[in-house]
Formats: C-alpha cells, sequence, structure tokens
C-alpha cells in the first residue's frame, strides 16, 4: 500500500474564518479498495488467512461500500466472500452488487428484521455453524482488526504534518475508534455521524475502546449534520457539495465525505474553529456509491465522477 498524500483545499470559506484545511487522500490508497475500507480489511484478511480460514463473510446493504471491497479484496487474496445483504434479490443487479458478484462474491439475501441480529451472538453462532469454513467480519468491517489498521492513519499524519483537529465521517463506528485509539489525545477528533441516531455511534466507538474509552478524552461524534438520515440528503446539500469538488478538484460523495464537508462549512459558519486552526479531514473513500446514485437517477453522470459498471457476464 502506498502512503496516501496530504493536500492543502483553499476554499474562501476558509480564508474568511482564519483556518487552514488539509486533506489525506485516503480515496487514493487503492482504485477499489480505498479509503477506510482498505485499512478496515487489512488486518481481517492476514487474520483470516493466518488461522486457515477460506471464506470471509460479512455484512451490508445493497449499495455498500464495504461488501463492493471485501468482494474484490478477497477475490485477490483466493478467498471466498460471502455477503449477507439487507434488502431482496432484485438489488443482485445494481451497480454495487454486480461487480461483487463478477468477483465472486456470494449474495444471502435476508429482510430487516433478520438483518437486525447481525451482532447477536446466537445469530453469528448459527452463521458459523453453516459457513463453518469462514471468518465473519462485522458490518463495515469495525472490530479490534480495523482499529489496528485504522491506526496506521495517525502514524503516517504524524510523520506528515503538524494539524489541530481531525474531521473523518462515522458509519459504523470502526474508523473512528481506531483513529481515537492511536491518536492517544494528540489532537481534537470529530466524527461527522451519517446517519440518525441518538448516541448509538458513541457507545460503539466506546465498545471498540474498551479500556481505552476511559482514557480517550479528546474526541467527538457530532451527531447534528446526518441530512436526515444514513443515505439521505436534499438537492441543495448534493450542489454544495458538488460546488466544493468542482473547487478544490477533491472529488466527494453525498453518503459519507461529502457530510463531512458540508459539516465542516457548517462548523465554520457557527464559529467553531479558533482563527489559525489547523483541520485535517480524512477522505474515507467510498466513491463506488456514485454508481449506485446514477443508476438509481439521484445524480447527473455529466456532473459526477461515476465509476464504469461491472461487465455484463461475471466471470
Amino acid at each position: 500500500m502506498n502512503l496516501s498524500p496530504v493536500n492543502q483545499l483553499f476554499h474562501s470559506s476558509f480564508n474568511e474564518h482564519k483556518v487552514e484545511v488539509f486533506i489525506k487522500r485516503d480515496d487514493l490508497i487503492h482504485p477499489i479498495v480505498s479509503g477506510n475500507k482498505w485499512r478496515k480489511l487489512k488486518y481481517n484478511l492476514l487474520s483470516a488467512k493466518e488461522l486457515g480460514y477460506q471464506q470471509i463473510l460479512s455484512f451490508g446493504g445493497a449499495f455498500s461500500n464495504h461488501i463492493h471491497a471485501l468482494a474484490f479484496a478477497c477475490s485477490q487474496h483466493n478467498l471466498q466472500s460471502i455477503g449477507i445483504i439487507r434488502g431482496e434479490e432484485q438489488y443482485q443487479h445494481n451497480f454495487t452488487l454486480s461487480w461483487a458478484k463478477h468477483w465472486g462474491m456470494e449474495l444471502e439475501f435476508v429482510d430487516r428484521q433478520t438483518y437486525k441480529q447481525r451482532n447477536n451472538a446466537d445469530f453469528i453462532e448459527e452463521l458459523q455453524y453453516q459457513y463453518p469454513n469462514a471468518f465473519i467480519v462485522p458490518e463495515g468491517g469495525s472490530n479490534q482488526l480495523a482499529l489496528a489498521g485504522m491506526s496506521e492513519v495517525i502514524t503516517e499524519l504524524n510523520d506528515q504534518i503538524a494539524y489541530d483537529y481531525l474531521l473523518t465521517p462515522v458509519g459504523s463506528g470502526g474508523t473512528l475508534a481506531g483513529l481515537v485509539k492511536a491518536d492517544n489525545n494528540q489532537h481534537k477528533i470529530l466524527g461527522v455521524a451519517v446517519l440518525k441516531q441518538q448516541g448509538y455511534l458513541t457507545e460503539e466507538v466506546n465498545t471498540l475502546l474498551k479500556d481505552s474509552a476511559k482514557s480517550c478524552n479528546n474526541w467527538q461524534v457530532l451527531n447534528q449534520f446526518h441530512r436526515g438520515g444514513y443515505g439521505k440528503y436534499k438537492a441543495e446539500d448534493a450542489a454544495r457539495i458538488l460546488q466544493f469538488s468542482q473547487t478544490t478538484g477533491v472529488p466527494f460523495e453525498p453518503v459519507y465525505s461529502g457530510k463531512m464537508i458540508l459539516a465542516l462549512l457548517d462548523l465554520l459558519e457557527q464559529g467553531y474553529f479558533e482563527a489559525g486552526a489547523k483541520i485535517m479531514l480524512l477522505h474515507t473513500g467510498g466513491l463506488q456509491g456514485l454508481g449506485g446514485m446514477a443508476e438509481r437517477g439521484l445524480i447527473s453522470p455529466a456532473d459526477w465522477p461515476v465509476p464504469e459498471r461491472a461487465p455484463t457476464r461475471s466471470r
């Protein structure tokens, strides 16, 4: 894996509020398994192979970045992949899952009620019995092995540049937990929740931090910038994200990284950051999601960098 670069971003709002903003381009780690997906899967894949597993099983929605990345990563490591997918079989032909199938993933569709059991010990035990050769990875890849991968972001940043704040989008909590644990209270870390929830993500991060939770007090989950819930956003939100991308030359998408950008701009307007602050953004990838959005008519391919579809015939 190549070290992801840090670039300074330039925007009129940054000048107005007298701050410097930088971005760690983890979206450039790999053209397919990019951003936090690479980081969180790295040690899960290594552990699965060291333990002698031939399969990796995980969970995700029909447009999941994690499922998309896992399918490709497993294909490259000669591991079979199994996706427990929330939704109906009709989704198997969408942008994300057609790629997952192309890379050899076995898809098992479950209803929402069943999917809610994904963290239930009895349900996991049942799945392990059904797939005895499978190494089971939680939704989003968020477990202790993921924290080890995410900690490398902090190690790299400490060698790259000085900064005061670190912002990241938060979906399942593993990215934020890994950053917080490795940072050891050096910086103020802000997680922008991309889904509507009542303290759930804070609890998830504390659970992942385990014994470190009491000593780590440099972080916060910002719950007010989800724009209506997971995968939800207004047309004006998408327009602001697109304009920011065009101004800075960095691609974002409206579900994860884009909500971080909108939160940054809103926080600046609210006077959250002191003059002279150096703010680091973590680009967690996820640009494959633009394919599904274009497919559903939610964005225009003329405006957004929509990736190519999977070949019609799977291998």
